[in-house]
């Protein structure tokens, strides 16, 4: 007879309460995978000149003049968080800051209440447009857990330096320069409202950057469409008369099954996450209602497009399958893109960030599987963008979590508030004088496919 000690036991242990813990394995192989990528891989950095050396040393010098003004405003901003289209004293306290240092803004422009506008310059003929752009909005409990308060000072530092410089020197300016603050990214699309409401009308380039947890010259987003489905089935005495129902819980089950079994036919960057928010009430009667809601995410527009069509194939199905009836309700809010990166801005940002003593990895040393969405992907397809993002917190702190929150008024995000300020404000100032650069922002947002109309782009 066997040594029963040298087999698993048949009988598996009974369930508790609590779930089973998950599996860091994956996590811990892509840190290994992302440790011998990071030692042989650099961001080849910009071939343009960009502007003259001593503008940058003007630069560096009127972001360290706003630094301490704005980590006191960094730390406001987070001790009074607001969530998605609540900023008012958010979109307030901005303004107000810009206004104190003698430039006019505007708050609720582009049709939100808390959005915020600011302008600098007039531009001489055939002088670029770029827009600097900043969030404010807060999670739900978690606060600042995504670090929208360093993009906002990250964005008004990177401004009021641009302004200092324009005020000592106007042609040191030589453009016009836009500040825009954009509310209500944290699952919704605010900056598509703007956009449709002129935001970026004759605005050449846009840049904004966001905290995380590498320095990253560029790292994958997906795009985002929300998708509710509702079943409508006949109701009926679950014991007495089964059989003259319809239920609408089995056509949301099949669903749900069936969103499970297309991922396996799905490109690896596609995402489909479904929760089933109404299915009955008591289980003797046979529900005549049932409702999903879905996030679509994909890599790319084109990809984004196929795999909702993919999605509401599924839902027809099980919709045959029980018999029910069906509705589909797609972008309550307008769905997010992808984001579009544009190589030549991000090249100067690299140069500025190693400038700070930073140096951002390219695209691909961190694994897209860790891909979020962001509303910056539909400006991205309107004109050239960038959307780096750069370290305040340990690698393995997760975005929207209280851990995040805590590293947001960090003395590591006041580092990354100054740093990234200077970034965006010398990627500005390296398009507004270098007439080569700014060519080749242009050609190559061209050869990407250009502006699209994203309106109407799932139609």
């Amino acid at each position: 007879m066997a040594d029963a000690a040298t087999h698993p036991s048949s009988t598996a242990a009974a369930p508790t309460a609590e779930p089973t813990l998950p599996s860091d394995a994956y996590l811990r192989e892509l840190d290994q995978a992302r440790e011998a990528a990071m030692r042989t891989t650099r961001h080849p950095g910009s071939e343009h000149q960009g502007a003259p050396t001593a503008l940058h040393d003007q630069l560096e010098s009127a972001v360290a003049e706003d630094a301490e003004e704005m980590v006191a405003l960094m730390h406001d901003l987070a001790a009074h968080p607001e969530v998605a289209f609540e900023e008012r004293r958010s979109a307030r306290a901005l303004a107000d800051f810009l206004i104190a240092h003698g430039i006019d803004a505007q708050v609720g422009v582009h049709g939100l209440e808390t959005s915020v506008r600011a302008e600098i310059g007039a531009g001489a003929d055939g002088a670029p447009t770029l827009a600097i752009l900043a969030e404010y909005d807060a999670l739900p409990v978690v606060g600042h857990g995504c670090g929208h308060n360093v993009i906002a000072v990250m964005g008004l530092g990177a401004f009021l330096a641009l302004a200092r410089l324009a005020a000592e020197d106007p042609a040191a300016v030589p453009g016009r320069v836009v500040f825009l603050g954009t509310p209500a990214e944290e699952g919704h699309t605010g900056k598509e409202f703007m956009a449709r409401e002129g935001a970026l009308e004759d605005i050449d380039a846009a840049v904004m950057a966001h905290p995380y947890g590498y320095d990253l010259a560029d790292q994958a987003w997906l795009g985002r469409r929300t998708l509710t489905v509702e079943f409508h089935g006949r109701t009926a005495h679950a014991s007495a008369q089964p059989f003259m129902g319809r239920n609408a819980l089995d056509a949301a089950s099949l669903m749900y099954q069936g969103i499970g079994l297309m991922r396996q036919q799905t490109p690896p960057s596609d995402r489909v996450h479904a929760v089933i928010r109404e299915g009955g009430d008591r289980a003797s009667v046979i529900p005549d209602l049932a409702r999903l809601d879905l996030y679509v995410r994909s890599l790319a527009p084109s990809t984004l497009r196929d795999l909702s069509a993919r999605v509401e194939e599924v839902a027809r199905g099980a919709a045959m399958m029980a018999g029910c009836g069906l509705t589909l309700t797609w972008d309550e809010h307008p769905p997010s893109l992808p984001v579009r990166t544009n190589e030549a801005l991000t090249g100067r940002w690299v140069q500025a960030q190693r400038r700070r003593g930073r140096d951002p990895l390219p695209r691909g040393v961190v694994s897209e599987t860790l891909a979020a969405s962001t509303d910056f992907g539909n400006v991205s397809y309107r004109v050239p963008g960038m959307h780096p993002v750069i370290r305040i917190a340990p690698a393995e702190t997760a975005l929207h979590t209280r851990e995040f929150a805590a590293a947001a008024v960090s003395p590591e995000a006041a580092s990354a508030a100054a740093d990234g300020a200077y970034g965006l404000a010398a990627t500005v100032l390296d398009v507004l004088h270098d007439p080569a650069l700014a060519a080749a922002v242009a050609e190559e947002f061209a050869q990407a496919g250009g502006a699209i109309d994203v309106p109407r782009f799932f139609d």
